[in-house]
C-alpha cells in the first residue's frame, strides 16, 4: 500500500492511495489543475484514478469533484444521501453508492460514519494483503462503537484539527469556536492524542495527522501533543507526521 497526502486543510484536501495496482483517492478538494501537479509529482496522472472516493459535501473535500469528473473515467464512491445532496444532477452509472462494506477486486472498504455538520460524513477503513488503512477527518468525535473495528491497524490519518487554546484565543468569533469544539465540529490535538493511545498497537507503522488548521493549530504542538499523551499512556510511537496544506506527505 502506497499512500500520498497531497494536501490537507481548510483549503482543500486529498489524499491518493495505491493498493495492487488500484488507484484510489480520498476527496478532491483542489482545482483539477492543482490536483494535475500534485500528482505529477508522484508521477501519477488524474486519467489512470480508478476510484474516488467521498468524505462529505464541504468544498475544502470537493472543489475540484466536477471538473474532475469530465476530464477523468473514474468511478465515483459516495453514500446515497452524498449522491442526492452533491451529485444529483450527475447519472448514478458514474455514482456508485457505497455500502456499510464494498469489495473493489480484492481491497475491503468500510465505511466509518462520523460526527460532523455534513449530510452524511464518513471516514473510511481500507484494507488489503494484511495492510490496513484508517482515514478519519472532520468528526467531533469517534464512537466508541468503532473502536473495534479500527484498532490496530497499519496506517492511520486522522484529524488533529486544532489546538484548544489557540482556538478560544485566537481571531475565531464564538459561534464559530462553538461549531468547532461542538461533537459536530473537529477534533482537538487532545482528543486526537486521546483515541489514537486507545486505537494503535503493534501492527501499527505510520500515523499522519491531517487537517491542521492554519489559524488555531501549529505541526509542532499537535506532534508534541500526540506523542505527550501516548507516552502518558504507556505508548512510546515515534512514526508520527503532520500533514500540510502544500506539503506532500507520502507512506
Amino acid at each position: 500500500m502506497k499512500i500520498a497526502v497531497l494536501g490537507s486543510g481548510s483549503k482543500g484536501n486529498s489524499t491518493f492511495i495505491d493498493i495492487n495496482n488500484k488507484k484510489i483517492l480520498i476527496d478532491v478538494g483542489f482545482s483539477y489543475k492543482q490536483l494535475k501537479q500534485k500528482l505529477k509529482k508522484i508521477n501519477v496522472d488524474p486519467k489512470e484514478i480508478d476510484y474516488t472516493l467521498i468524505t462529505h459535501e464541504h468544498t475544502d473535500h470537493t472543489y475540484g469533484l466536477k471538473v474532475f469528473m469530465k476530464n477523468t473515467k473514474s468511478k465515483i464512491l459516495a453514500t446515497k444521501k452524498l449522491h442526492e445532496t452533491l451529485l444529483y444532477d450527475v447519472p448514478v452509472e458514474n455514482v456508485q453508492h457505497l455500502e456499510e462494506t464494498q469489495i473493489l477486486s480484492d481491497i475491503t472498504i468500510d465505511l466509518l460514519h462520523l460526527s460532523h455538520d455534513a449530510v452524511d460524513p464518513v471516514g473510511f477503513l481500507i484494507e488489503s494483503n494484511n495492510e490496513s488503512l484508517v482515514y478519519i477527518a472532520d468528526t467531533g468525535y469517534i464512537n466508541h462503537k468503532l473502536f473495534e473495528k479500527i484498532s490496530n491497524k497499519t496506517y492511520y490519518l486522522l484529524e488533529s484539527n486544532h489546538d484548544t487554546e489557540m482556538l478560544i484565543n485566537g481571531p475565531y468569533p464564538p459561534h464559530l469556536q462553538r461549531r468547532i469544539l461542538s461533537d459536530k465540529g473537529h477534533l482537538s490535538n487532545e482528543f486526537c492524542g486521546t483515541y489514537l493511545s486507545k486505537l494503535i498497537g503493534e501492527s501499527t507503522k505510520k500515523i499522519i495527522l491531517i487537517h491542521l488548521s492554519e489559524t488555531n493549530n501549529d505541526p509542532e504542538i499537535a506532534l508534541e501533543t500526540t506523542k505527550k499523551i501516548l507516552k502518558e499512556n504507556g505508548i512510546y510511537f515515534d512514526e508520527i507526521e503532520c500533514a500540510g496544506q502544500e506539503e506532500m506527505v507520502k507512506i
